[in-house]
């Protein structure tokens, strides 16, 4: 398959036979441009080119942007530039083995995570590493305990990551807003970027996120995470909405 991809001719035809196979299956060109440039600049194997497209990776970054971010999209695929550039909601996690309505806690989804590491990390998306597990830190004599510490090169900052398997709150929020707090003044370095905080819950509240954390907010985000591949057809209707 000849692409409009490429843009040049040493892009052409740098993936497996299997791959093109697949692409050609996918009917909306942008979508099936933005799968090429992917699998071909992070190296996808097909199994990894048909789990982003079987959990809907374009759509859900689609849903994340602007128009002008959704052209960026398929002319250059994912690019990791600014703090929301990394953020996909929602997180798909049906790689945990969670069923849907079985009980758990915050630990066993934490436990469950450090255990499926690496599709985790492929999950969060490009340029992630991992720092550390319950990270202790203390402030006037009082221990908390970060769920997640991770780092990304590509933007050069730490990512805190806090687990909620139940309703978005505000005080959640203020919560990791000190996470982050700490480690912009004791754990970045002055060369580094601010320091990106992640609440991934699994009921998201846009409307209290937007009023609870300022408007000119490039640190905090949240993401609804799910333990089943969402419908492609639900999160067209929703990117229907938003543009």
């Amino acid at each position: 398959m000849i692409s409009q991809s490429a843009n040049s001719e040493n892009r052409l035809f740098l993936l497996s036979w299997t791959h093109y196979i697949k692409l050609m299956r996918i009917t909306n060109e942008q979508e099936r441009i933005f799968y090429e440039i992917e699998a071909i600049n992070n190296n996808w194997s097909i199994r990894e080119l048909n789990r982003q497209f079987d959990t809907s990776l374009f759509e859900r970054l689609v849903l994340s942007r602007d128009k002008q971010g959704i052209l960026e999209l398929t002319k250059k695929g994912q690019v990791i530039e600014k703090p929301e550039d990394a953020i996909k909601d929602p997180l798909v996690l049906e790689f945990l083995g969670l069923k849907e309505h079985e009980r758990y806690s915050e630990t066993d989804l934490e436990q469950k995570i450090i255990d499926r590491l690496e599709e985790f990390l492929l999950e969060l998306g490009k340029g992630f590493a991992f720092i550390s597990r319950q990270k202790r830190i203390t402030i006037d004599d009082s221990h908390f305990y970060i769920d997640l510490v991770f780092y990304n090169r590509l933007l050069k900052c730490f990512v805190i990551v806090d687990l909620k398997i139940g309703e978005l709150k505000h005080q959640d929020l203020g919560q990791i807003q000190m996470y982050v707090n700490y480690y912009d003044r004791f754990e970045k370095l002055p060369e580094e970027n601010p320091t990106i905080g992640i609440i991934i819950c699994k009921d998201k509240k846009d409307a209290l996120v937007e009023i609870t954390v300022p408007q000119e907010n490039k640190q905090i985000f949240a993401s609804k995470y799910e333990l089943i591949i969402p419908s492609k057809e639900t999160l067209k209707q929703l990117i229907e909405l938003k543009i």
